[in-house]
């Protein structure tokens, strides 16, 4: 493990340690939206143990595991973070969009109307749908959904699951089901749309044909219908 100078063999412990970067990048990967590729994770967390490499010192006060596990780690969140493309301004609106969301269908009993949740948000019509417009790419799920701002598990980590196949775990779990509800949940038309898109493939040009509607409006029914699944997901993850 050490050369006769006394330092790390660095080859060694990368080897040694490959699989342990493999192991975090599938246990993040569980928790992510499909889009995010393990390898790439992969990737940036190799890149996060030849740097833990780089910098370890045998009196460091911890041990290498333990500190590589932090840089590892910290380059996989620095790998997400620049790619994800959504401004946090963005992000932010839709945060509102889906609060709004919540109150309302407790008071209503029933998923709100656009003009309900613009009421609420105390914008026009128009300027909620183009604010929905604005927040194309929405996701279901982010990797900050899984703890708060104060660092403590959030909404989704009951449905993470640390083992050797984390993703499979997941599915194994009741998050599938829970989407599928919350799927069935949406109002028909925005159900109709997540069909068209998700299990028929068509791209949003062509369920507008379908819809009668602009490739524009299906882009925001599509957020829309994402902020009512999250908010569908948030609320079941309290109870």
């Amino acid at each position: 493990m050490y050369t006769v100078k006394g330092k790390a063999d660095k080859n060694s412990l990368l080897t040694e340690h490959m699989p342990l970067v493999k192991r975090l990048a599938h246990q993040m990967k569980a928790k992510l939206p499909p889009s995010v590729e393990v390898d790439d994770l992969i990737q940036a967390g190799m890149m996060g143990l030849l740097d833990a490499i780089n910098r370890y010192e045998e009196n460091h006060g911890a041990q290498f595991e333990t500190y590589a596990v932090l840089r590892i780690r910290g380059a996989m969140l620095d790998e997400l973070r620049s790619s994800d493309w959504m401004p946090r301004s963005t992000r932010a609106n839709m945060r509102k969009v889906e609060q709004a969301m919540a109150s309302l269908q407790q008071q209503l009993g029933r998923p709100p109307s656009e003009s309900e949740v613009a009421k609420s948000l105390k914008l026009s019509l128009a300027d909620y749908q183009d604010l929905l417009g604005d927040s194309g790419g929405h996701q279901l799920v982010y990797y900050e959904d899984f703890h708060d701002e104060d660092g403590n598990d959030s909404f989704l980590d009951r449905y993470a699951v640390d083992d050797d196949d984390p993703l499979k775990s997941l599915l194994d779990t009741d998050f599938r089901q829970t989407v599928i509800d919350a799927i069935d949940a949406l109002p028909p038309r925005e159900k109709m749309l997540m069909g068209l898109y998700y299990e028929e493939e068509l791209n949003l040009k062509e369920i507008g044909a379908v819809m009668g509607v602009s490739e524009s409006r299906v882009s925001q029914l599509h957020t829309q219908a994402v902020a009512r699944l999250r908010t569908y997901l948030r609320e079941r993850s309290w109870t």
